[in-house]
């Protein structure tokens, strides 16, 4: 059973869209808007736009002391306008643009023993490797999509990172894990 019910949903995904429609028509972040209930707990998200079934921008942030609401509302912008990946959304493709909402669980540490007990579970855990100044953060979505097992999902964090495929065990790695609460615009008004 999800942790959220679908009004919280709905709530984060209108403050999502609000905010898309205002940075890509406007060019402003929105800052104006309640900071109650869901909206004003602690947390980290990633904001993934998809537009005609493709990716078309994701920005995240891990969890913080910023509320569920800031970080929602600003990924929703930067996953238009800031994602190095992609040309800026236009106006024309905002209809045509889908929300997905990554809620994150706060993180966890995991140990070389861990990793190599099989801790990692592809499809329920995110991975997050870090290691000096680089860092690479995978949603646990990615490795269900590619049909990842846990040793591959995590190696496929550390090159996200810019590390080596084996820098997991390197006793100056940090690899921490997260779940993720994953809905969508359309999953969301279908009531799935």
């Amino acid at each position: 059973m999800s942790p959220f019910a679908d009004r919280e949903k709905q709530l984060l995904l209108a403050l999502a869209r609000r905010a898309l429609t205002a940075g890509v028509v406007e060019g402003k972040f929105i800052e104006d808007f309640p900071e109650d209930g869901i909206l004003g707990s602690l947390g980290g998200a990633f904001v993934a736009l998809h537009y005609c079934g493709k990716l078309r921008g994701c920005v995240g942030q891990l969890p913080s002391r910023e509320t569920l609401g800031t970080v929602v509302a600003h990924c929703a912008a930067a996953a238009a306008l800031d994602d190095p990946r992609f040309k800026p959304v236009l106006p024309q493709e905002l209809a045509d643009i889908e929300i997905e909402i990554s809620v994150l669980s706060p993180l966890e540490n995991l140990t070389v023993e861990e990793i190599s007990a099989g801790t990692i579970e592809p499809g329920k855990h995110g991975l997050v490797v870090s290691k000096g100044q680089k860092r690479g953060v995978l949603l646990p979505q990615v490795a269900a999509n590619f049909n990842w097992q846990g040793l591959r999902f995590l190696e496929e964090t550390c090159v996200k990172a810019g590390l080596a495929i084996d820098a997991w065990k390197d006793p100056q790695t940090r690899v921490e894990t997260f779940t993720a609460e994953v809905f969508s615009e359309s999953i969301v008004k279908s009531g799935r």
